[in-house]
């Protein structure tokens, strides 16, 4: 296997790694679906457990997302979210069946393109070949999040001292690691050097 593919799957399976243990903390410290559990059993709780933001929680139910842990209070918190859309919750609304094979179809092609376009890359290229690696391992991780669950864990919540209209889509450590890798490869394109001029024209002789 050569270099530049094993950096590719190095950078992606280290950001998979950060995105799943991530989410695991997540559903560990804001959520109860691992109270009690111990050992493998919280593992097994953490891919198996759902409809842990019930809100509201179903008659005679109870809450089982915990209260935000207020990291920065006012501006950073983190929440448990079940996203079963794409960024902004676009797409949450079809049917569970069309969406399951729509994201799982999307991911796959998506992963598909990286993976040429990093096999294309020049070794040269070393910004554009580890963006193209962090956009793969963000791809990974949700895409493994809708392949076990349905949805995606999100978890970090963004926002100006809770005004209506200043709050970020709460994300997750994938979402983090693609928005990275796209706004390398455009750092990238802008950087490029222009292209080389055309030849002047021969200055015409003096009369």
């Amino acid at each position: 296997m050569k270099n530049p593919l094993r950096f590719l799957i190095l950078v992606a399976f280290a950001v998979l790694a950060a995105d799943q243990a991530t989410k695991y903390l997540a559903v560990a410290r804001l959520t109860d679906a691992l109270d009690g559990r111990a050992g493998m059993s919280r593992v097994q709780g953490f891919f198996t457990e759902q409809n842990l933001d019930n809100h509201p929680p179903a008659e005679g139910g109870r809450y089982r997302a915990t209260r935000p842990y207020r990291f920065i209070e006012d501006y950073w918190h983190f929440r448990y979210v079940e996203n079963p859309g794409a960024a902004w919750g676009m797409f949450a609304d079809l049917p569970e069946a069309v969406r399951r094979i729509f994201f799982h179809v999307v991911s796959l092609v998506a992963l598909t393109f990286i993976f040429v376009m990093y096999a294309r890359s020049e070794p040269s290229q070393r910004l554009v070949r580890l963006a193209l690696a962090l956009v793969a391992g963000g791809a990974l991780g949700n895409f493994m999040d809708r392949l076990f669950r349905g949805y995606v864990i999100d978890f970090i919540d963004w926002h100006w001292r809770n005004q209506p209209g200043m709050r970020w889509p709460t994300f997750n450590v994938a979402d983090a690691a693609i928005c990275v890798g796209v706004a390398l490869m455009l750092m990238d394109s802008l950087r490029r050097p222009a292209t080389a001029a055309s030849p002047k024209l021969a200055e015409s002789p003096n009369p």
